[in-house]
């Protein structure tokens, strides 16, 4: 299938290589143009200049950028993905953004014989290194039928969740539950310190119990040493975190639990950990 995607990130860099790696056609387009370069010299492929000229002829544009700012600068306009993608086309939107915008973006897909998906992900740069995110949709069932075959060239495990927007809703509960089980983790592993816990048998037991999780297993070793290059970064949390919030305030709906975390992440982040990963809420424990 001939396909693009727009935006040569962390994430979206390794996820445009799966789509190459799996049979497709793509083309990129990335701000800089040096990524892009870099990008075709390893995977193959063609880069584009702006992302209409990346989406002309495509079946299915993917899209993957900062923040809903950053989605509306790729995908509106005259230079933007929906002014090259064909009628009957489709653009898949992976950044995490606001579930407003999916809804914006979806009507005005609609009006002009497109399709849209929000389809934020979840699984951090080494899931998408990996090739085994998992995806949160929304949007029409016709439209995730037609990209959950392609999208499998990087993901593990995708899930329709209802309307446009539903998938950013399901990734801003995501970020609301790794909030609270990193500060949990980070209390429970500075606690274990101080009482003199052998680390690795202390994962090893509580890990098959109920304390159990994904960010234990694959974080304590980093956080008792202090190493936070290992994945989502902090600035990039509290940007999600302020979503979900103000999509709760939509819904006078109370998040104590995570604002307080949030307020923990701002720490981190004066303290110059602005690009550690999430994990990094344990720094503020080893002084």
């Amino acid at each position: 299938m001939k396909v693009a995607f727009v935006g040569l990130g962390v994430m979206g860099y390794p996820m445009a290589g799966h789509l190459v790696k799996a049979g497709h056609e793509v083309t990129v387009y990335n701000r800089s143009v040096e990524k892009a370069e870099k990008w075709v010299k390893e995977f193959g492929g063609q880069y584009a200049v702006t992302p209409a000229q990346a989406s002309k002829d495509s079946t299915i544009v993917f899209c993957c950028v900062g923040n809903d700012d950053d989605v509306k600068s790729v995908v509106l306009g005259g230079d933007g993905i929906l002014a090259g993608l064909p009628e009957g086309g489709l653009l898949v939107d992976h950044t995490t953004a606001s579930a407003e915008l999916a809804r914006e973006l979806a009507e005005v897909a609609h009006k002009q014989n497109k399709g849209f998906l929000d389809a934020p992900v979840s699984g951090g740069q080494a899931g998408a290194e990996n090739g085994v995110l998992t995806v949160m949709v929304g949007g029409e069932k016709e439209c995730y039928d037609k990209a959950q075959p392609v999208m499998a060239a990087f993901a593990q495990f995708t899930q329709l969740m209802g309307k446009a927007g539903s998938g950013q809703l399901a990734k801003m509960v995501n970020q609301i539950c790794i909030a609270g089980v990193v500060q949990g983790l980070a209390e429970g592993f500075s606690f274990a310190e101080k009482v003199g816990l052998d680390p690795d048998l202390l994962v090893e037991t509580i890990a098959k119990g109920a304390a159990g999780s994904w960010q234990m297993e694959n974080r304590y070793k980093t956080m008792f040493a202090g190493e936070y290059d290992f994945g989502f970064a902090v600035d990039w949390m509290r940007k999600d975190l302020g979503i979900a919030f103000a999509e709760a305030e939509n819904h006078d709906v109370q998040l104590p639990m995570t604002k307080m975390v949030d307020g923990f992440y701002s720490e981190v982040q004066q303290a110059g950990g602005n690009r550690w990963d999430t994990s990094s809420l344990i720094s503020r424990f080893k002084g």
